[in-house]
């Protein structure tokens, strides 16, 4: 799929202020790690992650995304009226119903004839959402839309823990499928995108290609579908054959991406994965024929933040100058299911906020899109 006439406009993200580390994990897990003989140090040493971040207990995921969104709006000096979509793509959410969009919207005040709904697709929810919202601008249906999503790390570590703990039964066999589930961490993020003649930024979505491997739905999942702030998830995760089928789909994918996209590896000047781990990140990569060095990871002090890592990592990239004027940036999703979600992007501008880049919006144009 290609784009004409959609940019990332802006971006709002919002971190907790409780930081986590692997250590403090370790020493929460030592009366497993005694029964079975490990060593501190090995979550760290596996991973490559130190620290994770935690929202206070008890928040709803709806809180921080308005505040995200709301940065975003800002960022981008928009008329708020002009969005005419919300997407909540996060996996964690206020309730099974109704679309914890719905207070977002209400929070952010947009206008009654914005379109209101959630997205869930693990780790690809807010790219899933980037991609509807596109397709709206470039049909003319919209002038913007916002993407934004809050994943919420405390409730299943814990839970992890305490299961962990209590399990008199756990072997180091039986350990390895919650491992993954002690990598996660919590963050909020959101995107504007607009239609590309009321943008300041110019930061053009070019297009991007989709993948599925379904044959591997179950190598990742939770229990029982919960949502709120008391829920109580446990995860279970092959994760090792769901690193190497993952980057065997994202491998797929990124050949289609480049056909799409006409870019070899020697033409993207930028990368931003989905953030896992240290290992994860270097295989993927390598099998890419991309370099660590057009990289930009998050994983080691955020931890694996899902749906919203890629985004939040893009968002980072952007405010530490990562990315530079006429970069072709692509965005590499890849989620349990096993799905895959590639985007081009063309960059010009990273900053808005503090006035130093952007057109005024004096200068635009408020032709209909």
């Amino acid at each position: 799929m290609r784009f004409q006439n959609v940019c990332l406009e802006s971006w709002g993200y919002v971190l907790p202020d409780e930081v986590v580390t692997s250590d403090e994990l370790e020493a929460l897990l030592s009366p497993a790690y005694e029964r079975l003989r490990l060593s501190a140090g090995r979550l760290e040493l596996m991973t490559g992650i130190r620290s994770r971040r935690f929202w206070p207990a008890g928040t709803r995921p709806s809180g921080p995304s308005i505040q995200s969104a709301q940065r975003a709006i800002q960022a981008a000096e928009i008329d708020r009226h002009w969005i005419g979509a919300l997407i909540h793509g996060s996996v964690c959410r206020d309730h099974l119903e109704p679309a914890t969009a719905c207070r977002v919207h209400h929070g952010l005040g947009l206008s009654a004839n914005c379109q209101v709904l959630d997205v869930s697709n693990a780790c690809l929810g807010l790219l899933n959402g980037m991609l509807l919202v596109a397709n709206m601008i470039e049909l003319g249906q919209i002038r913007a839309g916002i993407v934004v999503g809050t994943e919420s790390a405390r409730p299943l570590v814990e839970n992890t823990i305490a299961a962990l703990n209590a399990d008199e039964s756990l072997t180091r066999a039986s350990l390895k499928p919650a491992l993954a589930s002690l990598t996660i961490g919590s963050g909020s993020c959101a995107m504007l995108l607009v239609d590309r003649r009321i943008s300041r930024t110019g930061n053009r979505l070019l297009g991007g290609v989709v993948g599925a491997n379904t044959d591997h739905h179950d190598l990742c999942h939770s229990g029982a579908d919960e949502a709120g702030a008391a829920m109580r998830p446990l995860m279970v995760t092959d994760a090792e054959t769901l690193m190497h089928e993952g980057i065997a789909t994202g491998v797929a994918t990124f050949a289609a991406f480049q056909q799409e996209m006409g870019w070899a590896p020697a033409d993207i000047d930028k990368t931003v994965c989905h953030q896992v781990g240290s290992i994860h990140r270097r295989m993927m990569l390598e099998q890419l024929g991309l370099t660590l060095e057009k990289d930009f990871a998050t994983f080691e002090t955020l931890g694996n933040t899902g749906s919203v890592a890629l985004p939040l990592s893009l968002a980072m990239a952007a405010e530490q100058d990562h990315l530079a004027v006429d970069n072709s940036v692509a965005l590499l999703g890849i989620g349990s299911g096993i799905n895959s979600v590639m985007l081009g992007l063309d960059w010009q501008t990273s900053r808005l906020a503090d006035g130093s880049h952007g057109v005024p919006m004096a200068a635009i144009g408020t032709s209909e899109a």
